[in-house]
């Protein structure tokens, strides 16, 4: 791993995402190399330290994790979240000296708070190296090793093989994006597109439903024609369509429909910034905006968009 000490690897946030792609790193990483870790909630801490005692190391603090840590990785609910972590008081990472390490936040998040991150940590600790390193592919992708990871560097950064190999522990494809905060963008523009289609397969699958069809028929059409998508094919929204999808376990162990919300909202933000024209994005935001306060759909997979809109979950009975 080069100049890089790579046997002390720290990890803060051990979310629904978080907690999986540590696992990974410690089932993974050599046996010389220990996993430093921090979470604010206590039993998250005592899970990972109990099924891998002899890797992980629980911290006190994101600080401790960067003063025992070489490379820290962290993934953290919102913007907030990581200015606080990187920035903010006595128990922050910036709190200790970070020279010479490598710090990539795979937290979704605004790119200005992102950027504000970086700056603090270039002009305190020039020799430092801050990414942002957004992910895709949901809890299940986290926990099966399969995620993306959209990487917020040039193609020839000089750390980009180091981490690369720390990445593909915990994940299939990473794609390096070009530069600070660009894999913030492709990360809001993936979940953009992702959110749209989860409402329009929804639409799809209900409107062919009431006219008629059965929704494995309507699985089967999409995935041969021009509708064919990732979202129809491994994310049915459709309950019972598809075993392994959120939907047929009751939109559980899924990309939350409030971080749905806050992804889109973000990505709104974005194409505000840039100019973009995003024709379907208000009834989209609103979409989710709603689904995210109804008690029905609350914190579950965002495909419950397809309760949400009135489809029918008990198709198997009534056929």
């Amino acid at each position: 791993m080069g100049s890089v000490d790579a046997n002390h690897v720290g990890f803060i946030g051990l979310g629904a995402m978080g907690l999986p792609m540590a696992g990974h790193l410690a089932t993974k990483l050599p046996a010389e190399t220990h996993v430093y870790v921090f979470d604010v909630v206590q039993t998250l801490l005592d899970q990972i330290c109990k099924q891998h005692p002899e890797k992980v190391t629980a911290c006190s603090s994101a600080r401790e994790v960067a003063e025992r840590s070489q490379i820290i990785f962290t993934m953290l609910p919102e913007g907030r979240h990581s200015k606080a972590v990187y920035l903010d008081g006595p128990d922050s990472i910036c709190a200790s000296d970070v020279s010479n390490k490598l710090l990539v936040d795979c937290s979704t998040i605004d790119a200005a708070t992102s950027l504000e991150v970086k700056d603090h940590i270039k002009e305190k600790y020039p020799s430092a190296s801050f990414y942002d390193a957004p992910v895709s592919g949901g809890v299940v992708g986290a926990q099966k090793g399969t995620i993306a990871f959209f990487f917020g560097c040039r193609e020839d950064d000089e750390n980009l093989p180091r981490l690369m190999r720390l990445l593909e522990m915990m994940g299939k494809q990473i794609i390096p994006c070009g530069g600070p905060s660009l894999g913030l963008a492709a990360k809001l523009s993936n979940n953009y597109l992702s959110g749209i289609i989860a409402i329009a397969a929804s639409e799809a699958y209900d409107m062919g439903m009431r006219s008629g069809l059965d929704p494995r028929t309507l699985y089967k059409v999409f995935s041969a024609g021009t509708a064919q998508n990732t979202i129809s094919d491994r994310f049915c929204p459709v309950p019972g369509v598809y075993p392994e999808a959120p939907s047929s376990r009751g939109y559980t162990n899924g990309f939350k429909v409030q971080l749905m919300k806050k992804d889109f909202g973000l990505a709104m933000e974005l194409a505000k910034q840039a100019g973009s024209r995003n024709v379907l994005g208000a009834a989209g935001l609103e979409t989710y905006q709603k689904a995210s306060e109804d008690e029905r759909c609350r914190d579950l997979d965002n495909r419950v968009v397809f309760r949400y809109l009135g489809g029918n979950e008990d198709w198997q009975k009534d056929s």
